[in-house]
């Protein structure tokens, strides 16, 4: 059987924003009313992706870490689902600086992420349009989904598809440059010995 690809996601957010409740509806097709805020979890989760069995590993971050665990968080990922509650207006706002430290720590390469907006089933309860968080994902230049994790509403599982989908493009897209310039590299060091042989 083909060895799968790994994939390793992590999930950003202040505390509060659904952010272990999105990961438990989508391995699991539930919804948990209580859990730890405090905690942070790792789950490994297998699923076939474009017929292609992809491995990913969930990092939850508990959304109240010190800079120097996210920074590592950060650098541990991949992949970056950025969470906001559509009821919470100061978890929208979050989500640029978020952005920002993320690109500090990944550049030069460009970060591979999706906003979501998650708690949509409380629309009565809105800060946030629909209109403004697509306008922030234009923005971030990445997808952007609204959801519940709480009913279920809106398309969890296709929001971690799609980040390992564009998490493997990326490694393609990554994967043949670095094939050019090592080419290139070899070139250059024949071209020097063939200048050393004839002069």
């Amino acid at each position: 059987m083909a060895k799968s690809a790994e994939v390793k996601l992590a999930i950003f957010g202040r505390a509060g924003v659904g952010k272990s409740a999105l990961v438990v509806r989508f391995l699991t097709k539930r919804f948990i009313w209580e859990y730890d805020p405090t905690l942070e979890s790792t789950y490994r989760h297998q699923a076939t992706i474009d017929d292609e069995v992809v491995s990913m590993e969930i990092l939850d971050t508990a959304g109240q870490e010190d800079t120097i665990q996210r920074e590592g968080h950060m650098r541990w990922g991949e992949g970056f689902v950025l969470v906001y509650d559509i009821t919470d207006r100061g978890s929208f706002e979050e989500v640029l600086p978020l952005k920002n430290i993320l690109d500090e720590i990944k550049k030069p390469k460009n970060v591979t992420l999706v906003l979501v907006g998650n708690k949509a089933d409380l629309d009565h309860s809105r800060q946030v349009s629909t209109e403004e968080g697509e306008k922030l994902a234009t923005e971030l230049a990445c997808a952007f989904y609204e959801c519940s994790a709480c009913t279920g509403e809106g398309s969890i599982t296709e929001i971690f598809y799609e980040l390992c989908r564009e998490v493997r493009r990326r490694r393609m897209v990554q994967g043949k440059t670095r094939r050019r310039s090592s080419t290139t590299h070899v070139k250059q060091a024949i071209n020097k010995m063939l200048t050393k042989i004839s002069s």
